[in-house]
């Protein structure tokens, strides 16, 4: 795997590195080894897929705070996201800092995003699905979010979000440090 660092503290772009022969490849897209040498330990314990019909869904902003912290690892298996991530670490020097990634199924790209930051996308393409794993197992009580539209963090969709969870509409806004 391929490990780029992204302009926020610990969160990481993966591509596969194919192995190719007459057959087509095999590729990497998880090792724990390879993990650890870039900082990232987190053994994962749970892997999920969301499947999205329309273009414009929006799933986020999401992330679960102490005692179960959770660390993620995401992959578009169809079509493609426009994935953004915060983060809400209060002691990191990128705190309350976001950036935004591509996904889709023909690069293979991934998304590592540490835990304690909030994650959400909006599909780009109608019939999307994302795989991701989780190095926590969900714990409603410790899962927290902020509206995917709060001002204080102006994101540009690059999609008008039209369908979206009653939830995901109605998280607060974050209140910025400053």
């Amino acid at each position: 795997m391929i490990f780029q660092e992204l302009p926020l503290q610990g969160a990481f772009v993966l591509d596969v590195e194919p192995f190719r022969d007459d057959r087509g490849f095999n590729a990497r897209t998880y090792c724990e080894r390879e993990f650890a040498d870039h900082g990232l330990r987190t053994p994962m314990v749970q892997t999920n897929v969301i499947e999205n019909l329309a273009r414009g869904t929006l799933r986020g902003f999401h992330w679960q705070d102490p005692p179960h912290l959770e660390a993620k690892l995401f992959r578009c298996t169809r079509g493609a996201v426009w994935d953004v991530i915060i983060d809400m670490r209060p002691d990191s020097s990128t705190f309350e800092q976001w950036t935004a990634v591509e996904l889709d199924a023909r690069s293979r790209r991934q998304l590592y995003v540490p835990a304690r930051f909030a994650q959400g996308f909006v599909t780009i393409e109608d019939d999307t699905e994302m795989t991701y794993q989780t190095s926590e197992f969900h714990s409603p009580g410790s899962e927290r979010g902020i509206r995917w539209d709060d001002p204080g963090f102006a994101i540009p969709w690059p999609v008008e979000p039209r369908v979206m969870s009653a939830k995901d509409a109605t998280w607060p806004d974050h209140v910025r440090s400053t």
